[in-house]
């Protein structure tokens, strides 16, 4: 939310170049940095920098979704999926040169990233509109209370945090899931790939075959419940205690059904922000999705990994974590699928 309202006040395009230049200091600073506490400030700077640029380019990519659906092209989801096609291409591709550069040394993997985002603002400067047309300037904290006072808005909100919360489990419930199957976390990488995969080359084309037959709202409903599924899946094989290739059966289909819910919860979540939020207040709201969501997976992820450590029979965690996206089913507002 800090990041997303200089976007409503200010613009998108100073946010975004602002966020970009701490980006940058903060990887040369961790690059030289000695002491802990360099290497603490520099890691917070680059949160700082992304809590800065995110909301306001993904507020961005918000607005030019309904452009793009009311000049009559294709639905607005499709466009928030490009978006995340294209990060999660980067996040697959990214570890190669990083470990390569480790080779090197750290310093070089922070002075590449440095180096590439100074051609990420360069890139901005060239493609954002300088004025966004019909753009309501907001001026002080006035858009707070309204939102908090938004029911749709809020309960969105909790439903995109339960399958965020869902979604972290790929890094606390399944690697202790892998650890009991093959005995190391070394499968990990070819799991984390599968959903890499995924993403890159089925969330177009599934993005665009429920843009033509389910309404946004049975869109994020359907996506919960492939979620929860998936947490069934590694609850009901459990008692069996299956290890080695077989083992990792159940932890395969948990990954590939949790990514498949995400193509269908994350870009119509993010499109349906601009219908819920006020005039000039769409930085505001989309930083406030991440924030209320992550705060919601924060404290969900602690208390999961508490369940996790109190000795209860395997299948009871997974069940109790399945039971988190199938109940944000609920929480959907009943108008997400309205025409804007």
């Amino acid at each position: 939310m800090v990041g997303g309202a200089p976007a409503d006040r200010y613009g998108i395009r100073p946010v975004v170049l602002a966020g970009c230049v701490l980006r940058i200091v903060g990887f040369v600073w961790l690059g030289y940095a000695r002491e802990t506490w360099a290497v603490v400030g520099a890691v917070l700077l680059t949160g700082f920098a992304a809590a800065l640029f995110s909301p306001a380019v993904d507020s961005e990519v918000a607005r030019q979704a309904v452009v793009v659906e009311e000049a009559g092209g294709s639905p607005r989801t499709r466009v928030p999926a490009l978006f995340t096609v294209a990060g999660q291409a980067g996040a697959f591709v990214g570890p190669l040169p990083g470990a390569l550069l480790l080779v090197v040394d750290f310093r070089a993997v922070c002075l590449a990233g440095a180096g590439i985002f100074v051609f990420v603002p360069a890139g901005h400067v060239w493609l954002l509109p300088q004025h966004i047309p019909g753009r309501v300037r907001t001026r002080g904290r006035g858009g707070v209370r309204p939102l908090l006072r938004n029911r749709r808005f809020l309960a969105l909100c909790c439903a995109y945090g339960a399958y965020l919360l869902a979604y972290n489990q790929l890094y606390l419930a399944l690697p202790a899931e892998v650890e009991r199957a093959a005995g190391s976390q070394a499968p990990l990488a070819w799991l984390f790939a599968l959903s890499s995969v995924l993403v890159v080359s089925a969330r177009l084309p599934v993005t665009r075959w429920v843009g033509g037959r389910l309404t946004l709202r049975r869109s994020m409903s359907g996506g919960l419940w492939l979620i929860a599924t998936g947490f069934v899946v590694v609850a009901v094989a459990r008692p069996a205690a299956l290890t080695g290739t077989t083992g990792l059966l159940p932890a395969a289909g948990f990954v590939t059904l949790l990514t498949l819910g995400q193509m269908l919860v994350a870009p119509v979540a993010r499109a349906r922000v601009p219908d819920l939020a006020e005039d000039g207040r769409l930085g505001l709201c989309t930083g406030a999705l991440s924030s209320v969501s992550g705060l919601i997976a924060l404290v969900g992820s602690s208390a999961s990994g508490a369940l996790f450590g109190m000795g209860l029979p395997g299948v009871v965690p997974w069940l109790v974590l399945g039971a988190v996206p199938a109940a944000a089913v609920g929480l959907l507002p009943r108008r997400v699928g309205a025409p804007p």
